[in-house]
């Protein structure tokens, strides 16, 4: 063929036949279309389907009564599918059930318009090849009852066809005689399980073996009346398709008019909330889709919306578009307007159990509260419905951005840090919650939420909110008592802060520079090889105003009676200030100790400190006094130990 042209511009005596190697093609289809051996039973059993649906068109008047069974041989290591239906003339077996990717149900859709047959591509029947090493297929035709035949292939790329006695009433066995390591399904529990999931939607009935009750007895609340209590139904069909949770509540999806433009979908099932406890990084969602009737996709999570990791559904729909292997679906318009409608349909059924369900809401908020903060993100019909429900992480436990608020006098408080320490401490001295802005989508969620009710946001740990929460002193220390305070408070890499803050019984603050810990962690020898590239770009430019010398501010309490009765010795030359600031600043580090991730100094230096200062303060206790006089200042006993570590002394050192 010359390159280039279209073939009806080459000259006839040029164009040559393309040669198929049939054994090769026949070996792909039938071992590599499929990822499980498990879909040559469905393929089979969605075959005896689609020839009952033939006969109803073909013979609507008949006496013909559905039914597919399938029986299993452990010794034998052989699976039978049985079914009442159409079944095949000689001719028809040759045409269709022998000739890859020619199908009979695909010509009779095309002929009737029916949206009950399955099979599409032709190629069903090859699966058995996938599994087994021999195929036998025995069949009537119900047009010609009075004629059997029997096909047999070992491999699928050669066959032969004999006659057989005629199967009363019509119909099809097929036979596969398993590969060795598939024998396993030759198991009848391993059956109903497979095709209890597989065959839940078809509308005739599935038996295994000489069971009596058929594996798809449950009744499909979607489908049919049901008695008592619609929502009954529903719960009862989610806990039995329900593979990994208990569901706590389950709603309906509805079909979508299409309206002017289109982008409506046929599909119609239900999804449920599931009783699992999920957080942000949890992935459970569980959606299977069935096409006619037929499971098609078993993980079609991405149907779902991305944040609603805790629901689990079953749809089906005639619009859906399969691939040739019918497990997965095409990426077009139908798929894409499944999405929307699926996502509609979880907050509308969210709406539903809050408005309806409270006790099951409750439940809900309790399982799924971390995912329904990022999920009220992702939607604003969520955060509306969520915004005053949800819980928040906190350092009192979960609390409401409503609790948070109260508690705040107005405001919500959050820490940027992963909490503990200084913060959670100053946080405890005000008796204010404070919610942990380390946690997944609580940051966010709470600007958003501060937005929305006209109220402040404090974000401890940034610029804004520590000059909300510090705020300056009246009158600017002395630069010299600012370097002592300093060198006697603060180690390396903290800057010391005068400032003015509640509760005035708080000395001291500690606060870490979060721009300076993100700063550090970035330039860690493995940064490169656990950011992305251009999050770690974003990163450095946000640190970049940052030299990340400073790694927290010590806040010193101007306001606190202790400061100041260490101030007034410092200025009167009292021989005890350098003690008491070594005991606040062996207390400083202690409190560090218990923050994630705090350093401020050594802790076991920090612990001989305290006990070096209180040695000091007691060592010179005249005889008959009992005690340095307690008070709310916590250092007035200084006044009334002169000469307590005069040149010499101990807390010279300290």
């Amino acid at each position: 063929m010359s390159e280039g042209l279209p073939p009806e511009s080459v000259p006839a005596e040029d164009l040559r036949t393309t040669e198929v190697d049939l054994g090769g093609l026949v070996n792909v289809l039938a071992t590599h279309l499929y990822s499980t051996p498990l879909v040559a039973l469905r393929e089979l059993v969605q075959n005896a389907h689609d020839s009952h649906t033939r006969r109803l068109l073909e013979d609507p008047d008949g006496d013909h009564r559905p039914l597919i069974r399938v029986r299993a041989d452990g010794a034998r290591r052989t699976v039978a599918i049985e079914d009442t239906g159409a079944g095949l003339t000689e001719p028809e077996i040759h045409a269709y059930l022998a000739t890859v990717g020619t199908g009979y149900t695909r010509m009779l859709r095309e002929l009737t318009g029916s949206q009950e047959l399955i099979g599409a591509f032709g190629l069903g029947f090859l699966s058995a090849f996938s599994v087994a090493d021999e195929v036998t297929v025995t069949t009537t035709s119900h047009r010609e009852p009075g004629a059997g035949h029997r096909y047999r292939s070992r491999g699928g790329e050669q066959y032969s066809v004999e006659p057989a006695a005629a199967r009363p009433g019509g119909g099809t066995v097929v036979e596969l005689a398993l590969k060795t390591e598939h024998g396993h399904l030759a198991d009848e529990d391993a059956l109903r399980e497979v095709l209890g999931r597989y065959c839940v939607l078809l509308p005739i009935p599935v038996f295994v073996g000489d069971d009596e009750q058929p594996v798809n007895a449950v009744p499909v609340p979607w489908r049919q009346a049901v008695g008592g209590d619609p929502y009954a139904a529903r719960m009862r069909f989610a806990a039995a398709f329900g593979r990994r949770f208990e569901p706590l509540t389950a709603f309906p999806v509805t079909p979508v008019e299409g309206g002017a433009k289109g982008g409506g979908s046929d599909a119609v099932g239900l999804l449920w909330v599931q009783d699992g406890a999920t957080y942000g990084s949890s992935d459970n969602r569980d959606l299977a889709v069935y096409l006619r009737g037929m499971l098609l996709a078993e993980d079609a999570r991405d149907l779902l919306p991305s944040w609603a990791g805790f629901v689990g559904g079953v749809v089906e729909s005639n619009r859906l578009t399969p691939t040739a292997s019918r497990e997965d679906l095409q990426r077009d318009e139908h798929y894409r307007a499944l999405q929307r409608q699926l996502t509609d349909a979880v907050v509308e059924g969210l709406y539903e159990t809050a408005r309806l369900r409270p006790a099951v809401w409750r439940r809900i908020l309790a399982r799924h509260g971390q995912d329904l903060l990022g999920a009220a993100l992702c939607d604003d019909r969520l955060f509306t419905l969520l915004a005053d429900d949800v819980p928040v992480p906190t350092s009192q436990g979960d609390l409401t951005a409503g609790a948070l608020r109260a508690a705040g006098g107005g405001a919500v408080h959050v820490a940027l840090g992963s909490g503990g320490g200084f913060e959670e401490m100053l946080y405890r001295a005000m008796q204010v919650p404070i919610a942990r802005g380390d946690r997944y989508a609580v940051l966010p969620f709470l600007r958003r939420y501060a937005q929305l009710r006209g109220c402040r946001i404090v974000e401890l740990g940034s610029e804004s909110g520590n000059r909300e929460l510090f705020r300056d002193p009246e009158r600017p220390l002395p630069a010299e008592e600012s370097a002592w305070l300093a060198g006697a408070l603060a180690d390396p890499g903290e800057q010391l802060v005068p400032a003015r803050f509640d509760p005035p019984g708080l000395p001291l603050v500690l606060v870490p520079d979060r721009e300076a810990e993100l700063k550090a962690r970035i330039e860690d020898d493995q940064a490169d090889a656990r950011i992305p590239s251009a999050a770690l770009r974003l990163a450095r430019a946000f640190t970049a105003r940052t030299d990340g010398e400073v790694k927290a501010r010590l806040y010193l309490n101007l306001s606190c009676p202790a400061v100041q009765d260490l101030l007034t010795a410092y200025r009167a030359g009292h021989t005890g200030s350098a003690t008491a600031a070594g005991l606040l600043r062996s207390i400083k580090v202690v409190m560090a100790a218990a923050s994630a991730g705090g350093s401020g100094g050594d802790l076991t230096t920090a612990l001989a400190g305290i006990g070096t200062a209180v040695s000091a303060l007691t060592a010179a206790v005249p005889a008959g006094l009992d005690a340095v006089p307690d008070s709310p200042d916590g250092l007035d006993g200084l006044h009334g130990l002169d000469g307590l570590d005069g040149p010499g002394g101990r807390g010279a050192g300290a």
